[in-house]
């Protein structure tokens, strides 16, 4: 069976979906921020349960993997389908990443609870996608939401 386009990076990442100006001074702000975008753009009615959620993933150890990257991503009983959204701090944010270092890039992955093999393949996705340095520089640099998918789109 071959993977569908729209369980990939490319086909999940909408325009509504990115937001290049993200304003939170520390994590919790960021996280509750990110949620509200995430809510507003996808139509997710629960946002108190879904910042629950995504702050009792981070408990469990930060999604920021160092490098300027955080991959916030759960597993929702509410979700019906995936979503993905990606969001940048211009300045960067102390995000408690396995480096130290501060976070810029932020892609938020939240998936039904029963997808936990589809899950994977996205993470594992995304994760390729910013080990390379030079796609972390452009998306760092993207002007608009149009430009941050035509980055993730030529990256394949």
């Amino acid at each position: 069976m071959s993977e569908s386009k729209d369980l990939k990076i490319s086909g999940l990442l909408k325009e509504r979906l990115v937001n290049l100006e993200l304003k939170g001074k520390n994590k919790p702000d960021l996280l509750e921020e990110l949620v509200n975008f995430i809510a507003k753009a996808a139509r997710v009615r629960n946002k108190k349960t879904l910042l629950k959620v995504i702050k009792e993933r981070e408990s469990l150890g930060s999604t920021g993997i160092g490098g300027g990257i955080a991959i916030p991503h759960i597993k929702y009983k509410g979700a019906k389908k995936f979503v993905l959204a990606f969001a940048r701090k211009k300045e960067g944010i102390d995000f408690k990443a396995l480096d130290g270092e501060k976070t810029y890039l932020f892609f938020v992955l939240i998936s039904p609870a029963e997808q936990v093999g589809s899950h994977l393949k996205i993470l594992a996705e995304i994760s390729r996608l910013v080990r390379d340095k030079f796609i972390v520089e452009q998306l760092k640099n993207a002007k608009s939401a149009k430009d941050v998918l035509k980055i993730v789109s030529l990256s394949r």
